[in-house]
């Protein structure tokens, strides 16, 4: 029994069916063989999700450091971290609470503080700037619109996104007309490419202005 192969079969139930379903049993059964087999590959659940986290991560390939100006290079970074995840929306809030933990996400959260120093941010401020700005990434594929519970059918996951829509749309224009105006954009997303790409520019705008701050004083 491969370990490699182990992973990938976590990895496949979180996809098609949620972080809840991943078990020891259940990858066990998916290979045959007794949870206890998977016990010489894993000493309990959490150390199963910390191989997946790693599995994830290990696909972000650290751009090297070049001379273009460091938001340049942040936005590439940041964009390769999110190629990584989101293929994986089920799985992603993993990362959340193991990207300390794990040599890839170490080294990816090294590459952004690196980046946040040449911008001239102070440690205790690109230390946090960081972390939420990667979680930040983490949450905007855990929360594209549209996303429903992976078990439902293409049908069913249409006629989730279509209730929403109602749902929205019938609310009071008076009390809430943008709310109403924008309910099909706020059901699901017109472009999932366009979606991400304004994640990521409203992150290093973010970084970009708290630089200058950080630089005035």
């Amino acid at each position: 029994m491969n370990r490699d192969e182990l992973i990938s079969t976590a990895l496949a139930v979180a996809d098609s069916e949620g972080l809840d379903a991943v078990t020891i049993r259940r990858v066990a059964q998916q290979h045959d063989v007794t949870p206890m087999a998977l016990y010489r590959h894993f000493p309990d659940k959490d150390g199963l999700f910390d191989a997946v986290t790693d599995r994830l991560l290990t696909d972000v390939r650290v751009p090297e450091a070049d001379q273009r100006p460091w938001h340049e290079q942040m936005n590439d970074l940041l964009s390769i971290f999110l190629a990584a995840l989101r293929p994986h929306p089920n799985a992603a809030p993993l990362v959340i609470t193991r990207l300390f933990t794990s040599e890839p996400g170490l080294a990816i959260t090294e590459r952004t503080l690196a980046l946040l120093s040449e911008a001239g941010m102070p440690v205790e401020e690109a230390a946090q700037t960081a972390g939420q700005a990667l979680c930040s990434l983490v949450t905007l594929v855990i929360t594209e619109p549209g996303r429903s519970n992976p078990a439902l059918s293409p049908e069913d996951r249409a006629a989730e996104v279509s209730a929403k829509e109602a749902t929205l749309s019938a609310l009071s224009p008076t009390l809430y007309p943008h709310v109403v105006e924008a309910a099909a954009a706020l059901s699901s997303c017109a472009s999932d490419d366009r979606y991400y790409r304004r994640g990521i520019d409203m992150i290093v705008a973010g970084m970009r202005g708290l630089a200058q701050d950080a630089f005035a004083l």
